[in-house]
């Protein structure tokens, strides 16, 4: 098993995106779309702005460059992501937990960022996994529009996808732009969502031995 420190995973897309920040100013331009551009230069007009001006110059190519990476979820596969990273799992039978995945995401209904960390459980039944990959799992959906809801169960039902163990359970807690920069404006909300497979939602002692793994 990858027994790598998991960490936010900023490098798994298979395209010109993995360029360095560096780069993408002098590569490759053109993969980002036209109208998309064109969309935010009518967009900055809207908003009585001039985007001719200095600061706004190259705005429509920055948003249009930042929007293919904050949503390369789309263009990324699940295969892709796990890329043959899965092993015999040799007599493994206890719970395996990445905790403190660091996530971004952006919300489907503002086009908002949010944000937090994912905790990522299964119980391995014939086959165990790359620990990085639970975080690049995350990252596979959390960089697409989305609800923090169905982003739980979509990681939770990837690893149930690859893997077919015991059990698979997804405990997320994110914090919400939407809720915190315009409406309700409450700045130390969080929100905490959770998806239960098998053995985590069937087995009361499986589901209280992972909570308390989630505790350390």
């Amino acid at each position: 098993m990858d027994t790598t420190s998991v960490k936010p995973v900023n490098d798994f897309r298979l395209s010109p995106i993995q360029k360095a920040d560096d780069d993408w100013e002098s590569e490759r331009t053109e993969v980002y779309s036209a109208k998309l551009q064109g969309l935010v230069r009518e967009q900055l007009l809207e908003l009585g702005e001039d985007p001719e001006r200095e600061g706004l110059r190259k705005t429509p190519l920055r948003v249009a460059k930042a929007m293919d990476y904050i949503t390369s979820g789309y263009s990324t596969s699940l295969d892709e992501v796990v890329n043959n990273a899965v092993f015999d799992a040799e007599g493994a039978d206890e719970i395996v937990v990445v905790k403190d995945i660091e996530f971004y995401s952006m919300c489907e209904h503002h086009m908002l960022p949010f944000f937090g960390k994912a905790a990522v459980a299964y119980l391995p039944d014939k086959h165990i996994i790359g620990l990085s990959k639970l975080a690049r799992i995350t990252d596979l959906y959390a960089r697409r529009l989305q609800v923090q809801e169905r982003l739980t169960n979509q990681v939770a039902n990837a690893v149930q996808e690859v893997l077919s163990p015991h059990g698979v359970a997804v405990v997320i807690s994110g914090q919400h732009l939407c809720m915190m920069m315009r409406g309700v404006q409450k700045q130390d909300s969080f929100t905490v969502t959770s998806a239960m497979l098998g053995t985590f939602k069937n087995d009361a002692r499986t589901r209280a031995e992972l909570m308390e793994l989630l505790k350390q």
